[in-house]
């Protein structure tokens, strides 16, 4: 059994992280918006020259029922991946269970989770993905402004679509449901969103992929990755958010950081840190 971490309660919500496996990442994936100087400086704190990141979704068990924050891989990327899936059933939760998936981007460790051969894998479920993500994934003047292999949202927006009709539907900026709240956080891609889960005052931010290593870019938010498409975006989303946490009071979790933690500022830089 792939037994999921219980990890809290929020507001009216009791948040399971489901551990959908794990990628192999490489210091060569890293960048650094200050140049080559600042970039050596980041990769020396990677002893190996590869490091795992691991691929997290979400559980949201509330008054309304089963929501989820994401879906992982699905089978799109082999055996190593899709672990999310028997680990809903481990806890008691079928696929006609989930009502509703919130979507914070359309990346391939994200969506072919909602998946099955073309048709949706969860079939009672409400898709609810960000605004501005759909419109720039379904935009083929922007698709064509994109490097080759960044275009995999394009496909991925698609096929959702195709599987889920009129039970997929987008929400700006905002109240999504009674207690969770998006939140824009643009650069990993358009319309990259977290969303905050309970009060202002000790809620839950779920990031996404707004911090990829928790070891460094807390410290020094200008360290990025090759994944993100508006790079200069993204470090201002990644700051934006971790002051956000820190001013507020809020715990904050990753798609690919271990677990729940909070951020203390530590003068012009911040650090996760354990609840």
């Amino acid at each position: 059994m792939s037994a999921p971490a219980l990890t809290g309660r929020f507001g009216d919500y009791e948040i399971i992280l489901l551990r959908d496996g794990a990628l192999q990442a490489s210091v060569q994936q890293i960048i650094h918006l200050d140049g080559q100087a600042a970039l050596d400086a980041a990769r020396k704190n990677i002893p190996d020259q590869n490091f795992e990141m691991v691929v997290n979704c979400f559980v949201l068990r509330g008054p309304d029922g089963v929501t989820l924050v994401d879906a992982g891989c699905g089978t799109a990327w082999g055996e190593r991946f899709g672990k999310a899936r028997q680990a809903l059933a481990d806890i008691g939760i079928g696929r006609d269970d989930v009502r509703r998936v919130l979507v914070t981007h359309l990346h391939g460790d994200h969506v072919p989770g909602l998946l099955d051969e073309g048709q949706p894998y969860f079939p009672k479920a409400e898709i609810i993905v960000p605004e501005k993500d759909l419109a720039f994934f379904t935009d083929e003047a922007a698709r064509e402004r994109v490097p080759e292999a960044r275009r995999s949202g394009f496909a991925l927006a698609a096929s959702l679509l195709a599987a889920y009709g009129d039970r997929l539907s987008t929400r700006p900026e905002g109240e999504i449901m009674p207690g969770i709240r998006s939140i824009l956080l643009p650069g990993h891609t358009p319309g990259h969103t977290g969303y905050l889960i309970g009060e202002e005052q000790g809620a839950l931010l779920i990031f996404a992929d707004a911090l990829h290593m928790a070891g460094l870019q807390p410290q020094d938010p200008r360290i990025g990755m090759v994944f993100d498409l508006d790079p200069e975006q993204a470090a201002l989303s990644r700051r934006f958010m971790m002051e956000q946490a820190a001013d507020k009071g809020w715990h904050v979790v990753g798609c690919h950081t271990p677990g729940i933690q909070t951020v203390e500022r530590r003068g012009d830089a911040f650090r996760l840190v354990d609840p």
